[in-house]
């Protein structure tokens, strides 16, 4: 019964992946459609990450309250939903009104999960866990590309994607008596009293890791929304050439968590994120002096290869940092910081393409990188001593 549910939180995260890579391939084809300006992809991003951010700080509550089977279930339903919202509508408008439950359905479940897996199961696992997150990812470019060279156009991509959606929302509420099995162990880890937000902020290390939160979903999810963009607009790559190649990023993550799993059975957590973030330097310099596609698309496999470890394995040694009984709270922080990043820095980079220029795209990779590694630095000389 522990392998299946397992196996069912994997094929959660598949599905919580599947969506995310959406709308930065198909973004070039999306705003020409829709008349807006090509900044406008981030007003939708920053609706939908608003959304994770209120769901993922009430995270800690929603589980205590229902378990994490009943928020899954919830989630990916909601997610469904709108994806099938995103389907049928026309205008910029609806598409905004939409990203609102897209985002809610995120926060909670993520959160929820990856506490779940991470106080249960070897961090190799979480790595694998954040596997299917890139796996479900990297379909959905190539489910977008299908779909807009087949001349079925961007809605159609959408509509394919919502029906794997509402397909997945049916087997988890198949799967729900395997949470129930584990429901006793959820009230014994959920009794007490909860800690607050503000107690959370006090911690030790708290801020500086809210701080590598949001800096690695920036990069993350800049690189996801504006690859496809950067390669059209700055290098002069066909739209569907380019959505292919968007693709390749998360295929890198992809690919980079499964092997990130079998590598931290001999580094540990600290050293692996380490490693990622050297990778995503190297991936970002060579995508600035990049010539040739050849060469363009070795850079995004290799920026998303360097961002593979660095999400799960610091939340995989948030209860070692922080503890076990105060770590569904810090995740819970930590996706909203992840969120918050989200929300604000693809758009900002999206008014720096549409006022100065879209070139500038590998040196915000970078500058946020820098960041993301002096925070992680600060945390670990901060907590160091609550590990011992």
């Amino acid at each position: 019964m522990v392998s299946l549910l397992l196996a069912i939180i994997y094929l959660s995260f598949v599905s919580l992946g599947l969506p995310d890579s959406l709308l930065g391939s198909a973004w070039p084809v999306m705003y020409g459609e829709l008349r807006v300006a090509v900044s406008s992809a981030g007003i939708i991003s920053a609706i939908i990450a608003a959304g994770t951010v209120v769901s993922s700080l009430l995270s800690d509550r929603l589980t205590r309250r229902f378990g994490v089977g009943i928020v899954t279930v919830g989630s990916v339903g909601m997610t469904a939903l709108a994806l099938f919202g995103f389907s049928i509508s026309h205008s910029f408008a609806l598409l905004c009104l939409w990203a609102i439950p897209y985002g809610l359905g995120a926060g909670s479940v993520d959160a929820a999960l990856n506490n779940y897996v991470s106080l249960h199961y070897a961090s190799r696992h979480m790595s694998w866990l954040h596997c299917m997150w890139g796996l479900g990812a990297s379909i959905g470019p190539y489910i977008m590309s299908y779909a807009l060279s087949g001349g079925r156009g961007w809605n159609m991509g959408y509509r394919y994607i919502s029906l794997l959606q509402i397909g997945l929302t049916l087997l988890l509420v198949c799967s729900l008596p395997l949470w129930k099995e584990n429901r006793r162990s959820e009230r014994d880890q959920g009794r007490g009293k909860g800690s607050s937000l503000r107690e959370i902020v006090a911690l030790p290390g708290a801020k500086e890791t809210m701080a590598v939160f949001f800096c690695y979903c920036a990069v993350e999810q800049t690189a996801a929304l504006w690859a496809s963009s950067y390669l059209v607009l700055h290098k002069g790559y066909a739209e569907e050439t380019a959505a292919r190649f968007a693709g390749l990023f998360f295929i890198g993550i992809t690919v980079g968590r499964g092997i990130s799993g079998f590598i931290t059975m001999k580094l540990n957590d600290t050293n692996m994120v380490r490693l990622g973030q050297a990778m995503i330097a190297v991936g970002a310099v060579t995508l600035l002096f990049s010539a040739r596609e050849k060469t363009a698309w070795i850079s995004l496999i290799l920026i998303g290869l360097g961002c593979a470890p660095i999400y799960p394995c610091i939340i995989h040694a948030t209860p070692s940092h922080f503890g076990a009984d105060r770590s569904q709270a810090v995740i819970g922080v930590q996706m909203a910081s992840a969120y918050i990043g989200t929300f604000l820095m693809p758009p900002l980079f999206g008014l720096i393409a549409n006022y100065i220029t879209i070139s500038l795209f590998p040196f915000y990779l970078l500058a946020v990188l820098a960041l993301m590694f002096v925070m992680h630095e600060s945390m670990l000389r901060k907590t160091i001593c609550t590990q011992i």
